[in-house]
Protein backbone atom coordinates (compact mmCIF):
# COMPACT_ATOMS: atom_id res chain seq x y z
CA UNK A 1 0.00 0.00 0.00
CA UNK A 2 1.31 3.69 -0.83
CA UNK A 3 2.16 5.56 2.13
CA UNK A 4 2.00 8.96 3.12
CA UNK A 5 2.89 11.94 6.20
CA UNK A 6 0.51 14.74 6.62
CA UNK A 7 1.83 17.33 9.12
CA UNK A 8 -0.94 19.22 11.09
CA UNK A 9 -3.46 16.85 9.84
CA UNK A 10 -5.50 16.86 13.23
CA UNK A 11 -8.24 19.72 11.69
CA UNK A 12 -9.03 21.59 8.82
CA UNK A 13 -7.62 21.06 5.37
CA UNK A 14 -4.90 18.54 6.79
CA UNK A 15 -7.77 16.16 8.12
CA UNK A 16 -9.35 16.12 4.58
CA UNK A 17 -6.16 15.86 2.96
CA UNK A 18 -5.76 12.80 5.25
CA UNK A 19 -9.11 11.43 4.82
CA UNK A 20 -8.71 12.11 1.04
CA UNK A 21 -5.15 9.85 0.97
CA UNK A 22 -6.88 7.19 2.67
CA UNK A 23 -9.96 7.01 0.36
CA UNK A 24 -7.31 6.55 -2.73
CA UNK A 25 -5.79 3.81 -0.95
CA UNK A 26 -3.09 5.16 1.23
CA UNK A 27 -1.94 4.39 4.74
CA UNK A 28 -1.14 7.68 6.50
CA UNK A 29 0.64 9.12 9.00
CA UNK A 30 -1.30 11.73 11.01
CA UNK A 31 1.42 14.76 12.00
CA UNK A 32 0.35 16.82 15.11
CA UNK A 33 1.45 19.56 17.46
CA UNK A 34 -1.21 19.22 20.35
CA UNK A 35 -4.08 18.11 18.60
CA UNK A 36 -4.02 14.41 20.67
CA UNK A 37 -7.60 13.77 20.96
CA UNK A 38 -8.29 15.34 17.23
CA UNK A 39 -5.62 13.33 15.85
CA UNK A 40 -6.66 10.04 17.65
CA UNK A 41 -10.50 10.20 16.04
CA UNK A 42 -8.84 10.36 12.40
CA UNK A 43 -6.72 7.61 13.22
CA UNK A 44 -9.67 5.91 14.08
CA UNK A 45 -11.61 7.16 10.95
CA UNK A 46 -9.00 6.17 8.67
CA UNK A 47 -8.84 2.79 9.86
CA UNK A 48 -12.40 2.27 9.78
CA UNK A 49 -11.74 2.94 5.94
CA UNK A 50 -9.24 -0.30 6.07
CA UNK A 51 -5.93 1.65 5.60
CA UNK A 52 -3.40 1.86 8.57
CA UNK A 53 -2.73 4.55 10.58
CA UNK A 54 -0.53 5.98 12.71
CA UNK A 55 0.00 9.47 14.43
CA UNK A 56 2.94 11.27 14.65
CA UNK A 57 3.23 14.22 17.74
CA UNK A 58 5.89 16.76 17.19
CA UNK A 59 5.90 20.54 17.73
CA UNK A 60 7.60 21.85 14.10
CA UNK A 61 9.44 24.74 16.09
CA UNK A 62 11.32 22.49 17.60
CA UNK A 63 14.23 21.75 15.35
CA UNK A 64 15.71 18.52 17.52
CA UNK A 65 11.46 17.06 16.96
CA UNK A 66 11.61 17.88 13.56
CA UNK A 67 14.29 15.41 12.30
CA UNK A 68 12.49 12.57 13.92
CA UNK A 69 8.68 13.12 11.78
CA UNK A 70 9.41 11.52 8.74
CA UNK A 71 11.89 8.52 10.19
CA UNK A 72 8.72 7.95 12.76
CA UNK A 73 5.85 7.72 10.34
CA UNK A 74 7.73 5.19 7.94
CA UNK A 75 8.18 3.02 10.90
CA UNK A 76 4.40 3.77 12.17
CA UNK A 77 3.69 2.43 8.56
CA UNK A 78 5.47 -0.15 7.66
CA UNK A 79 7.47 1.25 5.07
CA UNK A 80 8.94 3.95 3.18
CA UNK A 81 6.20 6.98 2.22
CA UNK A 82 6.20 7.62 -1.32
CA UNK A 83 3.30 11.31 -0.33
CA UNK A 84 4.56 14.04 1.84
CA UNK A 85 1.97 16.85 2.27
CA UNK A 86 3.30 20.03 4.16
CA UNK A 87 0.45 20.92 5.34
CA UNK A 88 1.30 22.71 9.05
CA UNK A 89 1.33 26.29 9.16
CA UNK A 90 1.42 29.23 11.45
CA UNK A 91 -0.92 32.43 10.13
CA UNK A 92 -0.44 35.47 12.12
CA UNK A 93 -0.84 38.91 11.16
CA UNK A 94 2.43 41.60 11.65
CA UNK A 95 3.38 44.09 9.30
CA UNK A 96 6.90 46.20 9.22
CA UNK A 97 6.06 48.28 12.30
CA UNK A 98 5.30 45.36 14.51
CA UNK A 99 7.28 42.18 13.25
CA UNK A 100 9.43 40.97 15.97
CA UNK A 101 12.15 38.46 15.58
CA UNK A 102 9.58 36.38 17.77
CA UNK A 103 6.92 36.08 14.99
CA UNK A 104 9.76 36.10 12.69
CA UNK A 105 11.26 32.50 13.46
CA UNK A 106 7.64 31.12 14.18
CA UNK A 107 6.81 31.73 10.80
CA UNK A 108 10.10 30.70 8.93
CA UNK A 109 10.24 27.41 11.26
CA UNK A 110 7.09 26.49 10.72
CA UNK A 111 6.39 27.56 7.11
CA UNK A 112 9.46 26.99 5.50
CA UNK A 113 12.43 25.39 7.34
CA UNK A 114 9.95 22.29 8.84
CA UNK A 115 9.01 21.88 4.93
CA UNK A 116 12.66 22.02 4.14
CA UNK A 117 13.89 19.53 6.28
CA UNK A 118 10.99 17.26 6.74
CA UNK A 119 11.31 17.32 2.14
CA UNK A 120 15.49 16.41 2.90
CA UNK A 121 13.86 13.58 4.86
CA UNK A 122 11.44 11.91 2.78
CA UNK A 123 13.84 12.17 -0.37
CA UNK A 124 16.45 10.26 1.64
CA UNK A 125 13.85 7.62 1.97
CA UNK A 126 11.96 7.28 -0.89
CA UNK A 127 13.27 4.59 -3.40
CA UNK A 128 14.50 5.45 -7.17
CA UNK A 129 12.17 5.98 -9.79
CA UNK A 130 10.48 3.57 -11.27
CA UNK A 131 9.62 2.68 -15.57
CA UNK A 132 6.86 2.80 -17.10
CA UNK A 133 5.64 0.53 -20.31
CA UNK A 134 6.96 3.14 -22.58
CA UNK A 135 10.49 2.98 -20.97
CA UNK A 136 10.15 6.05 -19.25
CA UNK A 137 10.85 7.33 -15.59
CA UNK A 138 7.98 7.72 -13.15
CA UNK A 139 8.97 9.35 -9.31
CA UNK A 140 8.44 7.01 -6.62
CA UNK A 141 7.51 10.13 -4.51
CA UNK A 142 5.47 13.19 -4.31
CA UNK A 143 5.38 16.17 -2.24
CA UNK A 144 2.95 18.79 -2.13
CA UNK A 145 3.56 22.13 -0.11
CA UNK A 146 0.54 23.84 0.68
CA UNK A 147 1.41 27.98 0.02
CA UNK A 148 -1.38 30.19 -0.06
CA UNK A 149 -2.53 32.63 -3.07
CA UNK A 150 -0.65 35.15 -1.71
CA UNK A 151 2.36 34.54 -3.11
CA UNK A 152 0.68 35.52 -6.39
CA UNK A 153 -0.75 38.47 -4.89
CA UNK A 154 1.60 40.12 -2.97
CA UNK A 155 -0.27 42.39 -0.39
CA UNK A 156 2.02 43.95 2.97
CA UNK A 157 -0.39 42.10 5.55
CA UNK A 158 1.05 38.95 7.07
CA UNK A 159 4.33 40.14 6.44
CA UNK A 160 6.04 37.37 8.11
CA UNK A 161 3.59 34.80 6.78
CA UNK A 162 3.70 35.99 3.52
CA UNK A 163 7.94 36.48 3.21
CA UNK A 164 7.51 32.50 4.39
CA UNK A 165 5.21 31.14 2.29
CA UNK A 166 7.15 32.61 -0.80
CA UNK A 167 10.62 30.80 0.39
CA UNK A 168 8.52 27.65 0.04
CA UNK A 169 7.33 28.60 -3.01
CA UNK A 170 11.13 29.04 -4.34
CA UNK A 171 12.16 25.71 -2.69
CA UNK A 172 8.69 24.08 -4.56
CA UNK A 173 10.51 24.70 -7.49
CA UNK A 174 13.93 24.59 -7.15
CA UNK A 175 12.94 20.95 -4.89
CA UNK A 176 11.93 20.29 -8.22
CA UNK A 177 14.69 20.63 -10.55
CA UNK A 178 16.73 18.72 -7.58
CA UNK A 179 14.60 15.98 -7.09
CA UNK A 180 13.39 14.73 -10.64
CA UNK A 181 12.47 12.45 -12.14
CA UNK A 182 12.82 10.54 -8.27
CA UNK A 183 10.24 13.04 -6.64
CA UNK A 184 7.69 15.02 -8.06
CA UNK A 185 7.35 18.20 -6.31
CA UNK A 186 4.31 20.63 -6.33
CA UNK A 187 2.49 23.43 -4.13
CA UNK A 188 -1.41 24.11 -3.86
CA UNK A 189 -1.93 27.99 -2.93
CA UNK A 190 -5.77 28.25 -1.04
CA UNK A 191 -7.61 31.10 -0.80
CA UNK A 192 -10.63 31.67 1.12
CA UNK A 193 -11.99 27.73 1.56
CA UNK A 194 -15.34 27.19 3.37
CA UNK A 195 -14.90 25.75 7.02
CA UNK A 196 -17.97 24.90 9.05
CA UNK A 197 -16.37 27.24 11.74
CA UNK A 198 -15.33 30.31 9.53
CA UNK A 199 -19.43 30.72 7.89
CA UNK A 200 -20.23 33.81 10.55
CA UNK A 201 -16.82 35.39 9.94
CA UNK A 202 -18.06 38.65 7.89
CA UNK A 203 -14.45 39.84 6.47
CA UNK A 204 -14.34 35.60 5.27
CA UNK A 205 -16.90 35.98 3.43
CA UNK A 206 -16.32 39.10 1.60
CA UNK A 207 -13.05 37.95 0.30
CA UNK A 208 -15.07 34.76 -1.21
CA UNK A 209 -17.71 37.22 -2.72
CA UNK A 210 -15.32 39.05 -4.28
CA UNK A 211 -13.06 36.73 -6.04
CA UNK A 212 -13.32 36.30 -9.75
CA UNK A 213 -15.98 33.33 -9.77
CA UNK A 214 -17.91 35.62 -6.93
CA UNK A 215 -17.18 32.18 -4.55
CA UNK A 216 -14.00 30.61 -2.34
CA UNK A 217 -12.88 27.09 -2.36
CA UNK A 218 -14.51 24.19 -0.63
CA UNK A 219 -12.36 21.23 1.02
CA UNK A 220 -13.25 19.41 -2.09
CA UNK A 221 -11.43 21.74 -4.09
CA UNK A 222 -8.20 21.01 -2.36
CA UNK A 223 -8.71 17.62 -2.52
CA UNK A 224 -9.35 17.72 -6.08
CA UNK A 225 -6.02 19.20 -6.48
CA UNK A 226 -4.49 17.10 -4.42
CA UNK A 227 -5.81 14.20 -6.53
CA UNK A 228 -4.83 15.78 -9.81
CA UNK A 229 -0.96 15.95 -8.31
CA UNK A 230 -1.64 12.23 -7.39
CA UNK A 231 -2.69 11.14 -11.16
CA UNK A 232 -0.20 13.65 -13.03
CA UNK A 233 3.46 11.81 -13.44
CA UNK A 234 4.28 14.72 -15.82
CA UNK A 235 3.86 17.43 -13.51
CA UNK A 236 6.30 19.13 -11.05
CA UNK A 237 7.63 22.24 -10.12
CA UNK A 238 3.26 23.77 -10.26
CA UNK A 239 1.55 25.78 -8.10
CA UNK A 240 -2.11 25.72 -8.26
CA UNK A 241 -4.05 28.42 -6.65
CA UNK A 242 -7.28 27.08 -5.42
CA UNK A 243 -9.19 30.57 -4.88
CA UNK A 244 -11.87 31.47 -6.89
CA UNK A 245 -9.63 33.45 -8.96
CA UNK A 246 -8.87 35.36 -5.82
CA UNK A 247 -4.91 36.16 -6.99
CA UNK A 248 -6.26 37.83 -10.09
CA UNK A 249 -7.94 40.26 -8.85
CA UNK A 250 -7.11 43.75 -10.42
CA UNK A 251 -9.69 46.54 -10.24
CA UNK A 252 -7.14 48.48 -7.79
CA UNK A 253 -7.37 52.30 -6.76
CA UNK A 254 -5.37 53.03 -10.09
CA UNK A 255 -7.30 51.03 -13.09
CA UNK A 256 -10.80 51.23 -11.01
CA UNK A 257 -12.82 53.51 -13.32
CA UNK A 258 -10.07 53.54 -16.47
Amino acid sequence: MPKALVTGAAHRLGREMALYLAQRGHDVAIHYARSDVAARQLQADIMAMGRKAVCVQADLLDEGALHNVVADAARGLDGALSVLVNNASIFEDDSIASATRESWDRHMMTNLRAPFVLTQAFAAQCPPALTDAAGEPVASGLVVNMIDQKVRKLTPQHMTYSIAKMGLWAFTRMAAQELGPQIRVNAIGPGPTLQATDQSQGEYQHSRRTTMLGRGANPSDIAAALGFFLDAPAVTGQLLCIDGGQHLGWQTPDVAGV
